[in-house]
């Protein structure tokens, strides 16, 4: 008899889906975010709510996978030169936001009555904010790769180095802890060193070539299996080692950040990291002990709004002091006030360790309620922000937000040589460029030269998305097949409509096709060459130059009769449609005459 899965699995699975399917957007409804949805969703269904689900700890390592691809996607977007550029924030800032909001926190504690131990490890475990919860927040607003949300970013990624001593002072803290392997000091750096140079090595001078060979066979769902495969692979070796999982996919994702692949794999986990997000979040809300939170309601709330406070004042205060604007001081304070996940990983492990569990349910309640209350602190002080300005209206001073270098001005998809010459014409001018190609040689060849280009398919809305396609502000489909140009096409109308859209037409049908389906301006690469090659043929004979030019105005005019013959029954109409592709030259009118050199251009030349 042929064995059957566990039914538990699947009911387990249709609880998380159903309350996230009604949890979600009852949230976004109400204007609180996809995150306060899941937090609420876990509490309702967990073992301290509803009890659909008994117990987190299954769940639970699946759930810290979308931490861990979170940050594997972060890094994708940060280039080694970038990450470099942001060390003050991340070693400077970041150090110091853990140092004095630790010990501010921990003080306080003491004040009230708690040992030293509980106060250090219950304060510096505040003081760490929620690389997730942080930055889906900066995310969803729209500022991530805003200056203040850079700087956020930098202070989250020391709190997830940060892990890794204050694991070792609740061992010095907690004697009894059993945290680290057996072995010298000086034997646990060379692991931890041996791991981190791994990493390094690997995604610098593998990786590239493995998604290159890859990318050759054309199935993408290996190419899917290798991103997971490279962000859990380094996340498990970055736990062998003691460190944070998501610290290793985090370096595994810098490495593979100036990779022609970086797009495409981007795309490829978002689903996953999505998900999984959603998941984690749940499993935070269902670790909310509803019992101990009435309990001791009075004392968790107080205890929010002074975490908050002062993690707040003193993000405020640092953020000033090291350069930041009043104004992205504030937004600072308002993005990571809230207390994060690894506070939890602090608290278990000081619960392994013998020390009481019930102080550690309090804190965490405190740690899980200053997450919920973040987005709301974000809109109140938007609503401040703007009853004030319309109190006190002014004229504001010009600013010039942090632009991310990974959004294009124009997006070129296909690099072949007609791509690649166009994209020399742009880059001459000094416009950013990113172009995306999926001929894995090609790719390779174009960035030999240093050439912006990644691996990717046009048809693909997420991977266009990746490419910066909502920023362009024009989009170059430089392709040879008219199939894949057409799908482009339609996704570019479809979810990115404020880009211009250059074709490059095959043949004169493929041209009425583009002109059709209203594109901005195609260009039949073999017409206009030929056009090119006829003038210096004839120049060369010595042709005069007005008796070159009449005949090149002959053969475009002829062309153009013959692409209206062309359109069959709706001529009319699509002759004007025409005028934008390859508009006709009426003899004697010195506007058309211009629209036609604008629309059609050739090299003009004067008589020698």
């Amino acid at each position: 008899m042929a064995a059957t899965a566990d039914p538990t699995i699947f009911n387990e699975a249709i609880v998380y889906l159903g309350a996230a399917v009604v949890a979600v957007p009852i949230a976004k409804r109400l204007g609180v975010g996809a995150i306060i949805g899941y937090l609420g969703a876990g509490v309702v269904i967990g073992p301290f709510g509803l009890s659909f689900i008994q117990s987190v700890d299954s769940v639970r390592p699946i759930a810290d996978l979308g931490v861990v691809l979170l940050l594997f996607v972060l890094g994708l977007e940060l280039k080694p030169n970038r990450l470099w550029r942001m060390k003050g924030d991340i070693f400077g800032l970041g150090s110091s936001q853990i140092l004095l909001t630790g010990l501010a926190l921990a003080g306080l504690m003491m004040l009230i009555g708690l040992p030293q131990e509980y106060a250090l490890i219950g304060g510096f475990g505040m003081a760490l904010s929620s690389t997730a919860f942080a930055v889906q927040i900066l995310k969803e607003r729209g500022h991530f790769s805003s200056a203040y949300g850079q700087r956020a970013f930098g202070i989250l990624l020391m709190q997830d180095i940060a892990i890794v001593p204050l694991l070792a002072m609740v061992g010095i803290l907690a004697p009894s802890a059993s945290l680290h392997r057996d072995g010298s000091v000086l034997e646990q750096i060379g692991v931890t060193v041996t791991a981190v140079l791994l990493v390094i090595v690997i995604g610098r001078y593998v990786l590239s070539h493995l998604f290159s060979l890859l990318a050759n066979t054309g199935a993408r769902e290996i190419m899917l299996a290798a991103a997971l495969l490279v962000a859990l692979g380094s996340a498990a070796l970055m736990n062998w080692a003691g460190l944070s999982m998501a610290l290793g996919t985090f370096l595994a994702g810098i490495m593979l950040a100036e990779s022609s692949f970086r797009h495409t794999l981007e795309a490829d986990i978002f689903p996953f990291r999505s998900l999984l997000m959603g998941l984690f979040f749940m499993t935070v809300g269902m670790t909310l002990d509803l019992s101990v939170t009435l309990s001791y309601l009075p004392l968790i709330l107080a205890g929010v709004v002074v975490v908050m406070a002062i993690k707040g004042g003193i993000l405020w205060l640092l953020a000033r002091v090291t350069g930041s604007s009043h104004t992205d001081a504030i937004h600072i304070a308002v993005a990571l006030p809230q207390a994060g996940e690894f506070a939890f990983v602090l608290f278990a492990s000081a619960t392994a360790a013998g020390l009481a569990s019930e102080q550690f349910s309090i804190m965490s309640a405190i740690v899980i309620l200053t997450m919920v209350a973040t987005p709301f602190v974000g809109k109140a002080y938007d609503w401040l922000s703007d009853y004030y300005a319309r109190r006190h209206p002014e004229i504001p001073e010009q600013e010039i937000d942090a632009v991310d270098v990974s959004t294009p001005h124009v997006l070129v998809v296909g690099f072949g040589r007609f791509g690649m010459v166009a994209s020399q014409m742009l880059m001459a001018e000094g416009l950013r460029v990113v172009a995306i190609d999926n001929n894995a040689r090609r790719i390779a060849n174009a960035r030999r030269f240093g050439l912006p280009v990644y691996y990717g398919d046009a048809t693909r809305e997420d991977v266009m998305r990746a490419a910066g396609a909502e920023e362009a502000i024009l989009i170059a489909l430089c392709v040879e097949s008219e199939q894949v140009m057409a799908q482009a096409i339609d996704v570019i109308k479809e979810a990115f409509p404020k880009a211009a859209i250059f074709c490059r037409a095959t043949d004169r049908a493929h041209a009425l096709e583009l002109s059709l389906r209203d594109v901005d301006y195609s260009i039949r690469e073999t017409f206009e060459s030929g056009i090119t090659f006829g003038r210096e043929a004839l120049d060369h004979m010595g042709i005069a130059t007005e008796r070159i030019e009449d005949i090149e105005h002959d053969v475009r005019e002829r062309d153009f009769e013959r692409l209206v013959t062309q359109a069959g029954d709706a001529a009319e109409q699509e002759s004007r449609d025409l005028h934008r592709v390859t508009p006709r030259r009426s003899s004697g009118t010195d506007e058309k005459e211009k629209d036609l050199h604008r629309v059609t251009p050739h090299r003009n030349r004067n008589a020698s």
